[in-house]
């Protein structure tokens, strides 16, 4: 902070910045809470509607915490600080850098160029995830949110949606098209139109990319996204007793 430069004390912004660094936590302790499964200082989806985990602080006690939730087999994803070499209780499987962007481009208002997506739609959502990979996917993960699609042919071409929600901030999540319409504009339509739903909702829209993916990171900076911070997430699951 250049000197002289007086620190920002608006609680609402301050609130978001909390709610950023842990959104996981954040969004199953408020708006996600009836998705979720506890124990003390550690929550995660429903295995069924996504694999996300978190603790409400960074302790031994709380990642033993986590430990105890999961079934043998079972994984998720964790945000951890890139220093810890290991968390008690768990077996970290990889690691995976990736990029918040937040958006601070100007208002903007643009018509979903396709469809909202259904309940109906999950099983040919889930093949669109599975061939794509934007991110973790389940059929109930459209749950979590809001989710628009286009279809070309009948056949979804192209979709994207909302994952973690908590009050004042909306992540743009399942970004992804299929190969054979790539080129065509259709996810930055896509998110730009749950922009504006989000944006019109009162909420700040916001999105994880792995670090390593620098073309999707350019197209969302052209968009109107800028990274706010690199944080380090761990796919881990219990570790041996």
């Amino acid at each position: 902070m250049p000197a002289g430069q007086a620190r920002s004390m608006d609680p609402a912004q301050t609130t978001s910045a909390i709610m950023l660094d842990n959104p996981v936590w954040h969004a199953l302790s408020t708006i996600h809470s009836g998705l979720c499964e506890s124990n003390g200082r550690a929550k995660r989806y429903l295995p069924e509607v996504s694999p996300l985990a978190a603790t409400a602080e960074l302790s031994a006690e709380a990642y033993r915490e986590l430990a105890e939730v999961f079934r043998p087999g079972q994984a998720a994803g964790l945000l951890v600080e890139p220093s810890v070499a290991a968390l008690p209780g768990l077996e970290i499987i990889r690691r995976l850098s990736v990029n918040q962007m937040v958006w601070e481009g100007k208002s903007v208002s643009v018509a979903n160029p396709g469809e909202v997506l259904e309940k109906n739609d999950a099983p040919e959502m889930l093949s669109l995830a599975q061939l794509t990979q934007p991110g973790p996917f389940t059929l109930r993960t459209i749950e979590l949110g809001r989710y628009i699609g286009i279809r070309k042919s009948g056949k979804l071409a192209a979709m994207a949606g909302e994952r973690m929600r908590m009050p004042g901030n909306t992540e743009v999540s399942a970004v992804c098209t299929h190969p054979d319409h790539r080129g065509q504009g259709y996810a930055s339509a896509l998110v730009l139109a749950m922009v504006t739903t989000i944006m019109q909702r009162g909420d700040v829209p916001f999105l994880h990319v792995a670090t390593e993916n620098v073309s999707a990171i350019r197209v969302y900076e052209k968009l109107g996204f800028r990274t706010r911070r690199i944080s380090q997430f761990a796919i881990v699951k219990r570790g041996p007793a």
